[in-house]
């Protein structure tokens, strides 16, 4: 019988010793399995905008500081300026991350490196994209482009992803978006890059503007009178009439998204080419030349319209507003429909009719700036006033093209 007992005592010890051994093992897998999980490539390719990338928010910020499409998710490592991110989860304490992107027709391949600092947790990472300017500033519609990643962690191997973007056209100025948290986000300064002061075409208008003579110089603040700047100013206005522009009222462009919002605006040159505005459109157009001129411009925003300030005094106490889709050949009736004004100016110079345009285009943007003007300096959405000044300049500058 102790025999038995004995044998039988071993056994369970026995028994109890395999029990443990294979809960030790589940154990120690499920840890491994948890930190460094080798049976999935535990990596994603994100972005914020709905898989779009938008030309002009990569060529206005390229040489500022400035960060207008931040992620929901605080928690990122590199510059957000990339629009390409990936979402991987650290396996340890200061795991090392390598990033490979693939080269496309608007970037090259790149090859980026972080340290994840905190084991088990999931990170933002965006590398960085040797972007290719050119590409973008010529990209004119929207086209669909493979960006493949490939990752690896700890020298471990966690494959490749393939996502595919749209690459919108450059005349896609964002609007706004909405985050991963549903929070929305107005982006309306991008209409800034569309002021071009430093386009070498604004010469060429200038010179017009010199022979028509109305006046012999520009000197922006230089004069001593509010009558000086605006005589500087109508000069502007008489030459592009001088162009026979036509309002155009497209805007809206193919982008089908509940993500972002955007509107089609021409650059410098489109409109030149084209001879074609619109309210957006004419109100780039006419600031680019004001602050060639050392004029300050402003651009304001109210919802589905935008006209244009400027300041009429070197201490911007005094403002003055134009509504530049005025500068087109409109229907004088569609704005001041209760004067009948279409039939005034029937046999008049060509002159004549351009100063009784501009002063009232001016009547009719002071009117939409009065009943509009505590909102237009809320910063509630789709209202804006936005000064092209230097503050400006330093976070957003002209895309060109």
């Amino acid at each position: 019988m102790i025999g038995v007992k004995f044998f039988s005592h071993i056994g369970n010890k026995w028994k109890f010793s395999t029990y443990l051994l294979a809960v030790v093992i589940l154990l120690v897998t499920g840890i491994y399995i948890y930190r460094y999980e080798p049976f999935r490539s535990g990596f994603e390719i994100s972005d914020e905008l709905g898989g779009n990338i938008f030309p002009v928010t990569i060529l206005s910020t390229a040489t500022t500081d400035a960060n207008l499409i931040l992620p929901a998710d605080t928690n990122y490592l590199g510059n957000p300026k990339s629009c390409i991110a990936v979402r991987v989860k650290s396996a340890y304490t200061n795991s090392k991350l390598r990033i490979e992107v693939d080269e496309t027709p608007f970037f090259s391949r790149s090859v980026s490196e972080f340290i994840l600092p905190e084991s088990g947790k999931e990170y933002l990472v965006f590398p960085d994209i040797v972007w290719n300017y050119n590409a973008l500033r010529e990209n004119e519609q929207a086209v669909p482009v493979s960006v493949s990643v490939h990752l690896k962690l700890n020298k471990r191997e966690l494959g490749s992803r393939v996502h595919t973007f749209s690459v919108r056209s450059i005349n896609e100025c964002l609007l706004g978006y909405i985050d991963s948290r549903m929070k929305f986000h107005d982006t309306g300064d991008f209409f800034a890059a569309y002021v071009n002061e430093d386009n070498p075409k604004i010469d060429q208008i200038l010179r017009e503007a010199l022979n028509a003579r109305i006046v012999n110089r520009f000197w922006g603040y230089q004069g001593k009178s509010e009558e000086v700047v605006d005589k500087q100013v109508y000069a502007l206005w008489y030459v592009l009439q001088k162009r026979n522009f036509k309002y155009s009222s497209i805007s809206n462009s193919s982008l089908s998204s509940n993500v972002v919002f955007t509107q089609r605006v021409r650059t410098f040159d489109d409109a030149l080419q084209s001879a074609q505005i619109n309210c957006v459109d004419g109100s780039v157009l006419f600031a680019s030349l004001l602050k060639a001129i050392n004029i300050n411009p402003i651009l304001v925003r109210v919802p589905r319209h935008m006209f244009v300030g400027y300041y009429t005094d070197r201490m911007h106490k005094n403002i003055h507003f134009l509504e530049t889709s005025m500068i087109g050949d409109v229907n004088l009736d569609d704005f001041f429909p209760e004067e009948k004004l279409d039939s005034t100016v029937a046999g008049k110079s060509q002159e004549s009719i351009s100063r009784f345009m501009f002063d009232k285009s001016k009547e009719y943007a002071t009117r939409i700036y009065k009943e509009n003007e505590e909102l237009i300096h809320s910063g509630k959405v789709n209202y804006m006033f936005l000064e092209i000044d230097k503050a400006t300049r330093a976070y957003i500058q002209p895309i060109g093209k």
